[in-house]
């Protein structure tokens, strides 16, 4: 009997665990370790934000769904990996710390046969000054950040209904903060919000990013096919912009906060200032700050992981210039060549390097945005584990054969634009593969058939469809397996 320890239940994490337990069933143990006793439909914390959805709308309790599929699941934090075991036990180890309240702050290890590093990553708000989520900003990151967004933002409201002007600032709070999707998705909600309410005229929102374009969205822009042209998504993003009334700053990186005043430096160096009564502003992300040790207690987290403490796979991490960058370098198993009997799917891996061209101010100031992994890269990386994870202990396989290169993987992307049943909106975008491969695809980076871009009520549908579908999938409700990731 085989036992494979899930370190995570977020997208990559319990897409895994469920994909593993089903593959797997009695005959082996599957345990997930995770410090929240919820999952949540991250996608959908934007509506949280803007007041559109309940807490408990986007998520629910992983007890009992573990329960039911027979995983087991303790309530805690991964502090240590032992990948040797430790003296002349060598079997290999996790050690973690509970958080709930039965047993909180209590360690205890687990064994592991397999062991898949889910955490995701570590919202490193610190790494700002003054970015203090629920103090001097906000953020929607998790479903508790949205809802006290949700509580701050609607006072904003009420002071516009009442004639107060009000300045809002949502974008990125970090030189090489990542999720600006998310980000441009709560901007335009709460553009959306304010017309509804029509407090508008009292209210001005400014979009903060690093991107060097608007639409670069860490993956280094895109050429979309739209009403049969080529279109720079450059053009797509600032149009979109203009018609919610968003006015914006970019290739900006924000270096500090104090309370109503966003600090900022732009690739040439410049350097201003923001004011804002509101600002949600995506944080930079780390690794989640677990440590490795061998057999003899000596640290090898370096091993593991790359300096940001996210864990190496199966990239190239050798440094090179952006014009030498490769699709190449791109992990495929997402598998600790040191020890491969660790995987990292999702965020938890550490990317080979930026998608987006690296750019710095000329104090050397890195100011692009850092490649994302979210969303569908998670769930597929997450589901490709499972099942090479499954292959190595039912069929002995030397050779992993399911792969997901993000260098070869497409995409979808449904941006929220407005939370309505008649009059919502959404800009829907594929991309095909996510990191361009310019040998292939030289004109454009990208395979356009494939690469489209649209906004309308539809992809509102779509959006909200997908809502409630991967939840019926994440809670394991009839033929959940048959649902893409």
């Amino acid at each position: 009997m085989s036992q494979v320890v899930v370190l995570g239940a977020g997208i990559a994490g319990h897409t895994a665990a469920a994909h593993l337990k089903r593959k797997l069933g009695k005959n082996h143990n599957v345990i997930v370790v995770s410090p929240g006793a919820y999952y949540q439909w991250i996608p959908s914390n934007i509506w949280v934000g803007v007041g559109r959805m309940k807490e408990d709308q986007v998520r629910f309790k992983l007890g009992k769904v573990y329960k039911r599929w027979g995983i087991e699941f303790h309530q805690a934090k991964a502090i240590s990996i032992h990948p040797e075991g430790i003296g002349d036990d060598d079997k290999p180890f996790i050690k973690a710390v509970y958080t709930d309240e039965q047993h909180s702050g209590e360690e205890f290890k687990v064994s592991y046969d397999y062991l898949v590093n889910a955490t995701g990553p570590k919202l490193n708000f610190e790494a700002t000054e003054g970015l203090i989520p629920g103090k001097n900003t906000y953020s929607v990151c998790s479903s508790g950040h949205a809802k006290e967004a949700w509580t701050k933002l609607n006072s904003v409201f009420e002071k516009a209904s009442n004639g107060e002007k009000q300045k809002i600032l949502v974008g990125t709070g970090h030189p090489m903060a990542t999720c600006q999707g998310a980000a441009f998705e709560y901007a335009l909600n709460v553009a959306f919000e304010a017309k509804k309410r029509k407090v508008d005229h009292n209210v001005e929102i400014t979009w903060v990013t690093n991107e060097y374009e608007l639409g670069d969205f860490g993956m280094g822009g895109a050429f979309v096919k739209r009403n049969g042209y080529v279109v720079p998504i450059k053009d797509f993003t600032e149009s979109i912009l203009v018609e919610y009334g968003i006015e914006w700053i970019k290739r900006a990186g924000v270096s500090k906060i104090e309370p109503g005043l966003a600090h900022y430096q732009l690739l040439d160096g410049t350097k201003s200032s923001v004011e804002f009564d509101f600002a949600m502003l995506i944080p930079a992300f780390a690794g989640v700050g677990i440590k490795a040790f061998d057999k003899n207690s000596e640290d090898i987290s370096a091993t593991l992981f790359a300096p940001n403490g996210l864990m190496k796979v199966d990239a190239d991490y050798t440094p090179k210039e952006f014009e030498d960058y490769s699709i190449n370098d791109w992990p495929e198993v997402y598998q600790n060549q040191t020890f491969k009997n660790i995987f990292a799917p999702g965020i938890a891996f550490a990317p080979p390097h930026s998608i987006s061209r690296p750019m710095k101010a000329p104090d050397g100031t890195a100011i692009y945005p850092s490649p994302p992994r979210t969303g569908m890269p998670s769930g597929v990386t997450g589901k490709i584990t499972a099942l090479n994870i499954a292959d190595l202990i039912q069929k002995k396989v030397t050779t992993l054969k399911h792969r997901a290169s993000m260098g070869k993987m497409g995409a979808a992307c449904i941006v929220s634009a407005g939370y309505g049943f008649f009059n919502g909106s959404a800009a829907s975008m594929t991309v095909n593969p996510i990191v361009p491969d310019w040998e292939k695809y030289p004109e454009y980076g990208r395979q356009l058939n494939y690469t489209i871009g649209d906004v309308g009520l539809a992809g509102h549908w779509v959006k909200l469809s997908l809502h409630y579908l991967f939840l019926h999938k994440a809670k394991g409700y009839p033929f959940w397996w048959l649902m893409p990731e």
